[in-house]
């Protein structure tokens, strides 16, 4: 009989085989996320009701090629699949299998056979292997595992029922999928070294089940090494591992070799009883590869196909992003007049509505860049590209799987922070989380519009001084990003560099349902996560430019709004009329300009100032840097505000452009020189000018040490490398 609790299923199995989709078929999508217990790395978890109503509790493991791992994140598969503390041992491991990749797939389900666990294969993609001219044989397949193999096209829910009832089979019966080790180690050396390490192991991990024991003491050999970042490995396993490591190297043997080669010999003699050849067709995919996987034809291909993506992120998401900023703008306009104006109306519209918009905006391309990462994952293509850009990246100690957040981060950080869930070792996320802010984002287009304008007198043309400036700054942002990587990959993230191991899935159509799914699920995270905290920062930033109140300047703003605005009604013609408002708007930017000098904002501007006078800036640019850690597009509202422009201005106004041009230190000199301009472009090329991404880095990486180290080290960066432009400016002799 069964037992009354809820049983746990666990489907895992290698990346590409179609694991999510049969998660997603076994819960009909009705899935939440949640962490680990412990730790901050997210795991999906369902239901689903078997026949006669029974409810089983569905985990999807994180995917991977064996169970040896040498990263935190990669021993999860062991501890979900296992069941170590603190996780619950599963009743039954659901291992899905790519039947046109069946040599390699069946190396795991040996692993999770060893370890005791009931285990069902789902031979996933029949339809691929039978268009590549093949026959794969289930019963002898499942005579030589000795547990249930079921045949499955998963993305049509093919094999679904079949699936389900031999999952009610083994919970009836775990003996069924329980059938022992299908191959022994051979030499008596490695006989007694897995006696050793098997010895060192936790009596929790095995409960002195003597092949379950030897089972984990082969993975700790395969994975523990003096860079491992595993967590919870006791100093007596570890000392065992790696003494018997060297004492194993001392004699000339390879244990790795010994360990996987035996594995894989049990797999090759099953095979040709498993799989039978009918006919010999041209394999398309081959020929495809030769292309997409060419160091230089499949580099440029990738280029053109990213161009066409962000391309799309901007003209796609430009429509939807103009309602989302109309709709923002609209309800802060029937908020005031509802309410009428005050203080309460002033936080609602500019601190809480305002704040929304601020990352509301983000969504639309969040929305698309995950959708065409989850169209390039489910048709096959994401894993050329990393194979192909492993090459370059390695170099400079990325992972090849780094290169498209590298490259989504032209777009905007955030979503290409969140890309970097497609790399299964935390180092290689966290390295490239760490550097990618460095990338030139589209934020960061209209500050460098503004202050390429300004350093043309605005009675001058420009010429090709702008469009080489601003491609200047992207090739600066491109190289800095890499460089840093470089660095960190020698320091702060030092380690051995694992290669890149990955299936090469066959080219498929992808499974709309689960890319869809896929998008709004990391939308959803990006909104209930980055988006609180962006919205905290934005009320604080509000709080800053409208406090303290300054009664006296009210009031007399109020006075000569009100004289102007009744010598505007009655004025005898419509010219008087006209420069009476243009007046009353010079009136209210001048307003906006002195409350924002007197503002927290403002102080702290003028407090900072010694500290960025050295690179050229003074208070109004300190207020500007300030209120631009908001969004880094805030820097030219707020500099219309100081400078009595207004807010509604952007990088082409003229009259802010003017402004910044003769705007002058107490002593006469101008402030917005060319130098100065040069030294705050560097200055936001490089500073963490952006709460949204260091709010995601905090959801990403699980605590706030990794978004305080980004903001630290780039924040001084900028201020190095605006100090040597503009002081080396000035010593050559620019101004």
């Amino acid at each position: 009989m069964i037992s009354s609790e809820m049983p746990t299923i666990v489907i895992a199995g290698n990346p590409n085989t179609g694991k999510s989709t049969v998660f997603n078929q076994l819960t009909g999508g009705r899935a939440r996320i949640g962490n680990y217990p412990g730790i901050t790395v997210e795991r999906s978890i369902g239901t689903t009701q078997l026949p006669g109503g029974r409810l089983v509790r569905v985990l999807d493991s994180p995917g991977t090629y064996s169970l040896a791992a040498r990263s935190a994140d990669e021993q999860l598969a062991l501890e979900a699949v296992a069941g170590l503390p603190p996780l619950p041992a599963p009743q039954i491991a659901v291992v899905t299998v790519d039947a046109t990749q069946l040599s390699r797939n069946l190396y795991l389900v040996l692993q999770i056979i060893e370890l005791g666990v009931p285990v069902i294969v789902a031979l996933n993609m029949i339809d691929s292997l039978e268009a590549a001219g093949q026959e794969v044989k289930p019963e002898a397949l499942e005579k030589a595992l000795g547990v249930p193999v079921v045949p499955m096209v998963a993305r049509d829910g093919r094999g679904l029922s079949r699936l389900v009832s031999a999952i009610v089979e083994v919970l009836e019966d775990p003996s069924r999928a329980k059938p022992g080790w299908r191959w022994r180690p051979e030499s008596a050396e490695l006989i007694e070294l897995t006696e050793r390490v098997g010895d060192a192991l936790p009596e929790s991990w095995h409960g002195n089940d003597p092949d379950r024991r030897s089972a984990l003491a082969l993975w700790a050999l395969l994975s523990i090494d003096p860079g491992h970042d595993l967590h919870g490995i006791p100093d007596e396993l570890e000392r065992a591992v790696i003494d018997g490591r060297a004492e194993a190297a001392a004699q000339g043997r390879d244990l790795d070799h010994e360990i996987i080669h035996g594995r894989y010999a049990w797999i090759d003699s099953k095979m040709a009883r498993v799989v039978h050849q009918k006919k010999h067709p041209k394999e398309l995919t081959d020929r495809v590869d030769r292309v997409l996987l060419h160091p230089a034809m499949g580099f440029l291909l990738f280029l053109a196909l990213m161009t066409l993506v962000f391309q799309a992120l901007f003209t796609g998401a430009d429509p939807i992003i103009g309602l989302i900023e109309g709709a923002v703008s609209w309800t802060g306009n029937v908020v005031g007049v509802a309410l009428g104006p005050g203080l309460l109306t002033d936080f609602l519209v500019n601190g809480v509505i305002e704040g929304v918009g601020a990352f509301v905006v983000f969504l639309p391309q969040i929305l698309m860049l995950f959708f065409f990462i989850g169209l390039m994952e489910d048709t096959g293509y994401m894993a050329r590209v990393a194979v192909l850009m492993d090459r370059l990246m390695k170099s400079i100690g990325l992972h090849g799987r780094a290169f498209v957040p590298m490259l989504s981060g032209y777009a905007c950080a955030v979503p290409a922070i969140m890309a970097t869930r497609t790399m299964e070792r935390r180092r290689d996320r966290m390295l490239t989380m760490m550097a990618l802010p460095l990338m030139t984002c589209s934020a960061r287009l209209p500050v460098y519009g503004l202050l390429i304008a300004a350093i043309v007198p605005p009675w001058q043309e420009a010429g090709l001084t702008q469009g080489l400036l601003m491609a200047s700054m992207y090739l600066f942002g491109t190289l800095m990003a890499l460089i840093v990587a470089w660095v960190m990959s020698k320091t702060v993230f030092r380690g051995s560099y694992i290669p890149l191991v990955i299936e090469m899935p066959p080219y498929r159509l992808p499974h709309w349902p689960s890319v869809v799914r896929m998008m709004l699920r990391r939308g959803g995270d990006f909104m209930k996560t980055a988006g609180t905290i962006i919205l905290i920062c934005s009320m604080g930033m509000w709080v800053l430019l409208s406090f303290p109140k300054n009664p006296e300047l009210e009031a007399r703003l109020v006075e000569q709004r009100a004289e102007l605005e009744q010598a505007a009604a009655v004025a005898p013609s419509d010219d008087e009329k006209a420069q009476l408002e243009e007046r009353l708007a010079a009136l209210e930017a001048k307003g906006a300009s002195d409350f924002t000098r007197q503002s927290y904002a403002g102080r702290l501007g003028r407090t900072i100032e010694p500290l960025i006078e050295p690179l050229g800036f003074d208070w109004k640019i300190g207020v500007g840097i300030v209120s631009a850690f908001a969004a880094r597009e805030v820097f030219v509202s707020t500099m219309g505000v100081v400078f009595g422009v207004g807010e509604d201005v952007d990088e082409e106004t003229m009259d802010l452009r003017e402004k910044l041009w003769s705007d002058t230190w107490p002593d006469g000199r101008r402030v917005f020189t060319p130098l100065v301009c040069l030294s705050l472009m560097i200055f936001f090329a490089l500073a963490c000018q952006c709460m949204s991404t260091l709010a995601v880095v905090r959801r990403e990486s699980g605590n706030w040490g990794w978004p305080a180290l980004m903001f630290v080290y780039m924040t001084a960066l900028a201020w190095v490398f605006s100090f040597v432009v503009y002081q080396g400016g000035l010593l050559l002799g620019f101004s």
